[in-house]
């Protein structure tokens, strides 16, 4: 089958790219290996998740949050959108199997397009990094992605590896419901109230960023105190440069600064090794735990199905291009929510490849 456009991923950044290409009248097919568009949204996320930025900031091309919506989204009234979204574009998914291949009927489809668009996103496999001894850990060990309440672990030794924002948040669902909980936090970060980040990204329009950041790390310095003392440390240079930089988000704090300043829960550098149901750490304490959930972050799966004769995907299935351009491949090639800058990047993505397929098409 002959197609101008094939869309390989139907959540928020191949629903977006969809909805730009048909504003611009060029047909596609979007393909999707769940039986659902946003899968990550319906199937691999906790049960408290909210968007982490304003409405204002996370909608997809054409379409704002209607009035009425929470200003920090939950995740049912997203999904919500996402459908809403699809229907309003009469975007409608074609399951696939393996590759660009689908089975309908007991037959298999080949499909041909001049322009392929990778919007499998940067989220594909939950990663587990490698840590001597794991395999001798008798409790249970599993990825965020698969994390959904604190409440079945009530009264249990919990150490959540990771203290971006999935992390953090786990670990305060975690301490809410009962949970003796730890908290490895190797890499500097910094720690925003969601107020602040609504305030600084609405200033950074008008105000050079790096006194933006200046702005809100002073009020955060007021806010949560010096967090370093409890083992939180702040990167060197701010969080709205340092994501525009390197795609690395701060936390934003659901409390959990709070429970760390108690000692509720308890922060440790990293892991040495591991021990049937004991942890060694790097400072040299070492203690049991009955459970332990990597929020460690992603990485992509693009690398496992995309013929990459070019070298455009590294190792981690991530384009090899830089920030702004990372969405251009070659020979017709895109790729939609790589950049690691959310929603509002994704939305870019969308614009800029539905434009440039429209220049050539």
């Amino acid at each position: 089958m002959e197609l101008a456009v094939l869309i390989i991923g139907a959540g928020p950044a191949g629903l977006a790219t969809a909805a730009c290409l048909s504003q611009r009248s060029i047909p596609y097919l979007i393909v999707e290996r769940e039986d659902c568009s946003a899968s990550l949204w319906h199937y691999r996320t906790y049960n408290r998740v909210k968007l982490h930025l304003s409405k204002e900031f996370s909608s997809l091309p054409y379409m704002p949050h209607p009035d009425g919506t929470p200003t920090y989204i939950p995740k049912e009234e997203f999904l919500k959108y996402l459908d809403c979204y699809a229907e309003h574009f009469d975007i409608k998914p074609r399951r696939w199997i393996v590759a660009a291949r689908d089975t309908a009927a007991g037959t298999e489809i080949l499909y041909a397009a001049k322009f392929l668009v990778v919007a499998t996103g940067e989220n594909g496999e939950g990663r587990i990094p490698e840590i001597l001894g794991l395999e001798s850990f008798h409790g249970e060990a599993i990825h965020s992605s698969t994390y959904k309440s604190g409440s079945s672990y009530a009264g249990k030794r919990v150490l959540v590896v990771g203290a971006g924002n999935s992390g953090m948040e786990i670990a305060y669902d975690l301490a809410s419901h009962g949970a003796d909980t730890s908290i490895v936090a190797r890499s500097p970060v910094h720690i925003m109230t969601k107020e602040l980040i609504r305030l600084g990204m609405t200033f950074i329009q008008y105000i050079p960023i790096t006194i933006v950041d200046l702005f809100i790390m002073n009020i955060a310095d007021v806010t949560f105190g010096d967090l370093s003392k409890y083992g939180i440390v702040r990167p060197r240079i701010g969080p709205l440069l340092l994501k525009s930089k390197t795609g690395r988000s701060c936390v934003i704090d659901v409390g959990t600064a709070g429970l760390i300043k108690k000692g509720i829960v308890k922060v440790f550098k990293g892991i040495s090794k591991i021990t049937g149901n004991k942890v060694q750490f790097e400072c040299g304490n070492g203690c049991e735990f009955d459970a332990i959930v990597f929020a460690t972050g992603y990485k992509s799966t693009a690398n496992l199905w995309l013929k990459d004769d070019k070298c455009m995907l590294n190792s981690d299935g991530h384009p090899n291009k830089g920030y702004p351009n990372i969405w251009k491949g070659e020979n017709g090639l895109y790729f939609s929510g790589f950049a690691r800058m959310g929603l509002a990047g994704i939305s870019k993505d969308a614009y800029n490849i539905a434009n440039d397929v429209a220049s050539v098409y």
